[in-house]
């Protein structure tokens, strides 16, 4: 019986890979564990955007083999967007995994699973017609946490030439709008009362005539669901519907994830990002105009092929101008198959410079947000407890982790909170 059998996940990425892994522990119909150790089965659910991403999970493979030399039962698979860019090769290259499941597939599980345990090795990284989430099985009506995602849309059609996602998740594909109120309306059955909407390209979500703003809008209206939130987003799918959508959908928190990787026009073309910093800056001011108080994060990428020092200047004006809540910065790194991957690198040298100056920016900005909200009174979602005794952590409109004193009977609850204290990552308050 399935289950009886146990089933440990290790995830790896973003927020879609952990809500992937969710729904493929309710697939294979197996108990969730905490550890490789007391698994019948080991799951990598990979993310190919990282350097290096294949042979990390190459080397995780290999640690993970003494688990199953000391238990020849033991299933070994690899899920995501490694798996799908590798497919074969994890197979022919590491003998003991039994099967490789694309990130589209993952429905296919129950199948594949059928496969291995009549002995053979399974692999299908194939992009189906039908749609994956119309063959999960629906688990059971347990409680959830108050926070949980949502995957709304997938895939992405805009190859920016660093990216990979696009061969890995497939072109953008929505879900139907029914379907998503449904779960939804689940998922606060069950104790959730913050949505995050999740998609490669979330605001490019589009089913017959439903936007993402128009999601939201009705997402808003089921009882008992207090907080509505979206990423990852791309600054050419910032249509007017969502833009408003800011300014008077009250469930629809204060913080945006805008990536805009550039602030130099000629790096931006050269990324295929098709905006110039000038109309992201631009869309800036509007959403602002219409939520005076929004929090922004980004993503940045240093030393992209091509990258002079005026253009990496041109990123810290526009930080600087910006002044990000929160951010994301990394080097650049080739990933094989995408346009960028063969062209001439800027010195890895120059890249670790440029990086730590500008997440000295990056740094420096994010403190003097966090020290803005002390002495603020905010409603906060308390959602667990804390590392002291007497302690929840709970989460402030723009995403901040808040430690305050409460007890485990008040997970789930917005309270007020009068803020104490901020460090970089986290602010103190109490209840009010």
């Amino acid at each position: 019986m399935a289950a009886d059998k146990k089933l440990y996940i290790k995830t790896y990425g973003c927020q879609m890979n952990v809500y992937d892994s969710e729904r493929m522990a309710d697939a294979t119909g197996y108990q969730t564990v905490d550890s490789p150790e007391a698994a019948d089965m080991i799951l990598l659910n990979t993310c190919h955007i990282r350097e290096k991403a294949a042979e990390k999970v190459y080397s995780e493979l290999g640690r993970l083999k003494q688990f199953k030399q000391a238990n020849p039962d033991l299933k070994i698979g690899v899920a995501g967007c490694v798996a799908q860019a590798e497919g074969a090769e994890i197979i022919s290259r590491q003998p003991a995994v039994d099967l490789v499941v694309g990130p589209q597939a993952y429905h296919r599980l129950p199948e594949m699973l059928a496969q291995v345990n009549a002995g053979e090795r399974a692999i299908d990284t194939d992009f189906p017609e039908e749609d994956k989430f119309d063959h999960l099985p629906r688990g059971p009506k347990a409680r959830r946490a108050p926070s949980a995602f949502l995957t709304v849309q997938e895939g992405c059609d805009k190859f920016c030439a660093f990216c990979v996602v696009p061969y890995t998740r497939g072109a953008e594909v929505s879900r139907p709008p029914a379907r998503l109120l449904a779960e939804a309306r689940d998922l606060v059955e069950r104790g959730v009362v913050e949505i995050n909407l999740l998609g490669q390209n979330v605001n490019a979500y589009l089913a017959d005539d439903w936007t993402l703003a128009r999601l939201i809008r009705e997402l808003a209206k089921i009882d008992g669901l207090a907080r509505i939130r979206y990423t990852t987003s791309h600054p050419n799918d910032m249509g007017d519907d969502l833009i408003a959508a800011h300014g008077d959908v009250e469930k629809l928190m204060p913080y945006l994830h805008l990536p805009v990787q550039s602030g130099s026009d000629s790096v931006l073309k050269a990324m295929n990002r098709r905006h110039t910093a000038r109309e992201y800056l631009e869309l800036l001011e509007r959403i602002r105009a219409v939520r005076p108080d929004i929090a922004l994060s980004g993503d940045f990428i240093v030393g992209f092929p091509g990258e002079q020092e005026a253009d990496f200047q041109a990123t810290l004006d526009l930080c600087e101008q910006v002044r990000y809540a929160a951010a994301f910065s990394f080097k650049y790194s080739a990933r094989p198959g995408t346009p960028a991957a063969d062209r001439a690198h800027v010195d890895e040298g120059v890249k670790t410079e440029r990086l730590a100056r500008l997440q000295e920016m990056l740094t420096r900005h994010q403190y003097e947000f966090q020290q803005s909200m002390v002495g603020k009174t905010m409603p906060v979602l308390l959602e667990k407890p804390g590392r002291d005794p007497g302690q929840m952590v709970g989460k402030s409109p723009y995403l901040q982790a808040v430690f305050m004193d409460a007890g485990p009977e008040m997970a789930g609850r917005i309270v007020q909170a009068s803020i104490t204290r901020s460090a970089r990552n986290s602010l103190a308050g109490e209840i009010v």
